[in-house]
């Protein structure tokens, strides 16, 4: 291993170990967005739910796992990456556990719902994380295994399903990702890297702006099937949301390109003792960190 490689990426070793972890529990999230579809009918039989309420046991944790992805994707920007896929892991987990005592369809779709903010906060790092565990030369390598693994979990959702249930109830489609989250989470701290974290503030109104878009958009779509006053507001809340949020998007993006031309003047006309100031004020409003406005002074 060369110098480079030295200071970027792990050593094999640990590579091996970190990818290990982070495609368990990218596998585990992908399957239980498509296991649950060929559980319908049992579920809701067994729940005696009808059809249309069954759904939400799907929909659920699709609608989270969509509202949150964005947010959950930023936060691990500000609060490092392993930190973020660690917490949704352990979230999914317990998620899991919760479905598999579920005795109700009402505490079923909650549990799905806890579960999807868990599978979020792990597909939304898991390619970040990538890049820290492989250096860069062999970076898409590293990204093509994790598009193999998702590709391959999607695939094999149904006959996993079918398989399970054919020795087992359709609570072990949830109870078998216990152990293997567990083993993931005892394997985190010692595989995984720690990243570099940003050290602007988190947009929390671009996070309800996207998740509003998002939300309102699905369940809209998904109560089109009887149309009536209420799905007309949903989907033209999403569209509202939606344009507030590429407007604002925009806006700091405006913002942001103005204090890079600001902070790129030269010393001589702004000053150091000047600048400083115009750093700070450009770093709350633009959303930089710091070491980037660093950068940009030099």
């Amino acid at each position: 291993m060369n110098a480079r490689q030295a200071r970027d990426g792990l050593p094999p070793r640990q590579r091996l170990r970190a990818m290990f972890v982070i495609e368990i529990a990218l596998a585990m999230s992908v399957l239980d967005g498509m296991i649950a579809n060929i559980a319908l009918p049992t579920i809701a039989a067994e729940l005696r739910a009808a059809p249309a309420n069954a759904i939400w046991v799907v929909n659920a944790y699709q609608l989270a796992v969509t509202v949150s992805l964005l947010p959950f994707a930023s936060l691990g920007e500000l609060r490092g990456y392993r930190r973020v896929f660690g917490w949704g892991l352990a979230v999914f987990t317990l998620g899991s556990l919760a479905c598999a005592l579920s005795h109700s369809l009402t505490a079923l779709i909650a549990s799905r719902i806890l579960q999807g903010f868990g599978g979020a906060g792990i597909m939304s790092v898991n390619n970040a994380l990538v890049r820290f565990v492989y250096p860069r030369d062999q970076l898409g390598r590293g990204v093509a295994i994790n598009a193999l693994v998702g590709a391959i979990s999607s695939a094999i959702g149904p006959s996993v399903a079918a398989a399970i249930l054919s020795v087992a109830p359709w609570q072990w489609l949830f109870a078998i990702n216990v152990p293997l989250g567990g083993i993931a989470l005892a394997l985190i701290m010692g595989a995984l890297p720690r990243t570099p974290v940003a050290h602007h503030r988190f947009d929390w109104l671009s996070a309800v702006m996207s998740a509003a878009t998002f939300g309102m958009l699905i369940t809209g779509i998904d109560n089109l099937r009887r149309l009536s006053v209420f799905v007309a507001l949903e989907l033209s809340g999403a569209a509202v949301a939606a344009a507030l949020f590429v407007w604002r998007q925009l806006l700091l993006r405006c913002c942001r390109d103005l204090c890079w031309n600001l902070m790129a003047r030269s010393p001589v006309e702004s000053g150091y003792g000047v600048r400083q100031p115009g750093q700070m004020a450009c770093q709350r409003v633009s959303g930089l960190g710091s070491a980037s406005h660093r950068l940009c002074a030099l």
